[in-house]
Order: C-alpha cells, then structure tokens, then sequence
C-alpha cells in the first residue's frame, strides 16, 4: 500500500509539477469515539451563552427596523427649509433655433467644436433627511422660508424666474445682433412688479405693504397703463404722499383689483415721487427673423452673458472660445454690461463638474464671493471676473479664441 501512494504521488507530480501539492493524498488518520465527543463539546455554545445570544437577538432587529423607518421618513418629510446647491453647466447651442420670418431668410449658422455653457444653481424645499446632508456639506445652503423668500411668495418668485429668464433671451438677442450689424429694437411690454422699494418704516397705504413681486399694473387712476413709458408718462407731475389707486392682475385673484397706495420719496432723487416698485424688463426684441433659446424649468437672469456669446458664436465662422472649454454666467444689459448674480460659489461647483476650465463671471460679484468661488472649483477651473461684452470677448481672444469678423451690413 505504502508504494502505491508513492506511486501515485509521483506520477501526479510528473503531470502536474505546479499543483503537486494539491494532488497529494494524505493517510486517513482514525478518531476515537472519546475524542470526538471532546471535539464535539468544545464546538457546543454554552446553554447560559445561546440563551444571552437570544435575548440580545430582538432588540437589536427592532431597532434596526426603527432606524430604518425613521431614516425613510425623514427623506420622505418635508420641513420648511430651503437648499441653494450646485446645479449644471450647459451648452446653449443645441438649445438655439432660428426660423425664418415674413420674407426674410434665417442666417447661416457655424457650428463651433468648444460650445459656451451657461450655468444654474438647484434650488428646492428640503426633506428632514436632506436638510441635514444640507447642513453638513460647506458648498449647500440651507435656508428657512424667510431667508429664502423674504417677503415674496413662492408663486410669485417663480412668477419672476420665468419673467428674468425671458428678459435674459430678449436682451441676449438684442445685444449680440446688434453687435454683428442686424437690425433690432425693442417693444414695450407689460408693468410687471419686479422688485419692492421699501422706506424704513413704510405706511400700510405704501407700494411696500400694498403690493407684491409678480403682480400686473393695468391701470393708474383709471388711466390705462399697458407699458412701463405709459405708467410713467401718468406719473408726471405727482406729488409725495399722494395717494393713488392702481389696478392690478394677480394669481391671488381671478378679477382685477384696485387698491389704494400713497407716493413715497424716490430715495436716489430728492423731491421726486415714486410708486415705490422696480418694474421687471418685460420688453422683446423685433429681429429680421424669429430666435428661440430653449429653456424649460429654468428660471432668471443670470444667463444673459451666455446666451450673448452663444449666438455671436453660432452666427460667425471660426472658434470664439478657441481650445477651451468656457463656461459664464452674468446679467446683460442692452449696453452690453455683465452684472452680478446669485448662487456665484454653487456655480462654480457646477463648471467644475462639468470639466469646463474658465468661467467668466460678473466684475461686480464682492471678492468674497469670487475668493469662495475660486476656492470651490479648485485649481483646475480658471475663473475670470468680466464688467463687459467687450472684456469677455478679448478675454476669449487671449485664450486663444477668434475674432469676431467685422461688421458688413
């Protein structure tokens, strides 16, 4: 039997020399039946042991269970807590159409390698859950109902996001073709409440406590007013502390309403009588030819730049970004003047994200904001501060970007 195993090994070895090992068969060692009680015993969990083992067992899946519940509910239980985070960093040429009007034909567009991006910040009311991942990350903020409306409803703030947004297009598309010689100019639209003027202690009968952002002026002193120039053409000539009666359109409201307001001070110009409201730019451009920027579910300003040099760039031949990949965010105004906007450091998160590396923001932002923006998206994301169309196009240029080609018409 002994050279039989012998053989076997050897013969496993000369077959397979790198598992010989594995192949090699042991003796079969007897045990004793007293030795395997022993072994059996030392296996055996102790009756005290089982028993505390069990007792333990309950509690425990009970309280997984209730921390399980608890964590669901909390993600599922929304408290009055707002959160400003990081949102997207776009490109706007695929959201850009041009269509032919009357009998003009649409212009011949040059589709770019590097397309500008615009930028958003993601705002929502917060589960339990999320308003304490809120809380723990340095680049969310988390806000209670009155730091994040003030005194605006939320109905009337998205009222005004889609107002800003469609401001932001118009003035978009009048400055960029204006810049490449198109004819443009603007129509008056609606007096549509923007933004509240508040004295420091303002009447009950004031614009301040009478109306509220989003609202429709439709008529002043039964005058009709159907555009900014018309209400202040029935402004002329009144007094401080006079007192007027407006009709307004509100969602609060199916039917008009009138309500009474006393004229206070306009505060930069002494003398000088106010309602007491900054009216929203409801204004729209009147191109050659029909342009739509496509922007579902996204609200404001803030992407006016973008917008501008997104159609300078589809309208002309070459590169206008040249080899990188560019982010903005900034107002524009029909001056061609980049202003400041919100939520500048969850933006630059955003751009980060996104593997753009420059992001052209507003020259008004405080350099606490642009420190923390700069500190958010790290090294790798250049971050240039701009006060102009201008400024933006020869920053564009040093980075190698195209000129623009002179203008012909």
């Amino acid at each position: 039997m002994a050279g039989f195993e012998r053989e076997i090994r050897a013969k496993a070895s000369s077959e397979h020399p790198t598992t010989s090992s594995a192949r090699t068969v042991t003796p079969e060692t007897e045990i004793s039946e007293t030795e395997l009680k022993a072994d059996i015993a030392r296996r055996s969990v102790p009756d005290h042991l089982s028993a505390r083992r069990q007792r333990w067992a309950l509690p425990l899946l009970t309280v997984s269970w209730m921390l399980l519940l608890v964590i669901l509910a909390s993600s599922l239980w929304r408290i009055q807590r707002w959160e400003t985070a990081p949102g997207s960093a776009q490109e706007v040429a695929s959201r850009i159409a041009f269509e032919q009007k009357d009998q003009a034909t649409a212009p011949t567009r040059y589709p770019a390698v590097n397309k500008i991006r615009f930028v958003t910040a993601f705002t929502g009311q917060l589960s339990a859950l999320d308003s304490v991942i809120g809380w723990l990350d340095p680049h969310v903020a988390v806000e209670t109902y009155a730091e994040h409306f003030g005194e605006r409803s939320p109905t009337s703030i998205r009222q005004l996001g889609v107002q800003s947004m469609l401001g932001a297009k118009q003035l978009a598309e009048y400055v960029a073709f204006k810049k490449l010689g198109f004819e443009a100019t603007f129509t008056a639209g609606a007096v549509v409440v923007a933004e509240l003027v508040c004295e420091t202690s303002p009447a009950a009968t004031s614009a301040c406590k009478v109306l509220k952002v989003g609202e429709m002026i439709t008529a002043f002193d039964g005058v009709p007013v159907a555009t900014v120039p018309a209400l202040k053409e029935a402004m002329k000539n009144r007094k401080v502390g006079e007192k007027v009666v407006v009709t307004v359109e509100s969602d609060d409201s199916p039917e008009d309403q009138s309500r009474t307001l006393t004229l206070i001070e306009n505060p930069d110009k002494s003398g000088t009588a106010i309602i007491g409201f900054v009216p929203a730019d409801t204004r729209t451009v009147v191109l050659p030819f029909d342009v739509q920027i496509a922007t579902p579910d996204i609200g404001g300003p803030s992407a006016g730049l973008a917008f501008t040099l997104a159609l300078l760039d589809e309208l002309t031949p070459g590169e206008l970004l040249g080899p990188s990949r560019v982010a903005a965010t900034g107002t524009m105004n029909e001056k061609g003047e980049v202003g400041a906007i919100g939520a500048l450091e969850q933006k630059a998160i955003a751009v980060r994200d996104a593997g753009a590396r420059v992001f052209l923001v507003p020259a008004g932002q405080s350099e606490s904001e642009i420190l923390r923006a700069r500190q958010a998206a790290g090294s790798r994301v250049k971050i240039i501060p701009v006060a102009t169309l201008e400024e933006a196009l020869t920053q564009l240029l040093t980075l190698g970007g195209a000129p623009l080609p002179p203008v012909t018409r």
